[in-house]
């Protein structure tokens, strides 16, 4: 097998790895699980939704540390760090979205109060798979 064909696997290997997917999944093989995922526009659910089911079933609950992304599988514990204050946050995935068009997650209120975005209404994000540890803690 020649050089291109070294490549090729190389590069197709990585495609895989770093395919939504891949890093979708909380337990990803060769993640570190505090390795930053994405970076993009957070915004918070509003009170009106409060009640309703979610995606997952669940009834969307402001006090609850949840989120909708729209990839990511329910359940999964996502470290979301606002990137301005540097303050963060551990949430479940619980729902599908956001649908507004360039935003990475919506968060719960109570999520939002935490990291100082509700004041805003929406603000850059990182996400990061949040480690076992911390995930059963809920939040720093």
């Amino acid at each position: 097998m020649g050089a291109r064909f070294e490549r090729g696997m190389a590069f197709a290997v990585a495609a895989m790895l770093l395919s939504p997917c891949a890093i979708s999944h909380a337990n990803a093989p060769g993640l570190a699980p505090a390795a930053a995922i994405a970076t993009g526009e957070a915004s918070y659910y509003a009170d009106r939704f409060a009640g309703r089911r979610t995606a997952s079933g669940e009834a969307y609950d402001p006090s609850d540390f949840t989120a909708a992304h729209r990839s990511l599988p329910f359940g999964t514990r996502v470290r979301v760090t606002d990137i301005g204050s540097g303050r963060s946050v551990v949430v479940r995935i619980n729902d599908r979205g956001p649908w507004d068009k360039g935003r990475l997650i919506d968060i719960s209120r109570a999520a939002a109060n935490e990291i100082g975005l509700a004041r805003r209404g929406r603000g850059t994000v990182s996400l990061a798979l949040a480690e076992a540890e911390e995930a059963e803690a809920g939040q720093d």
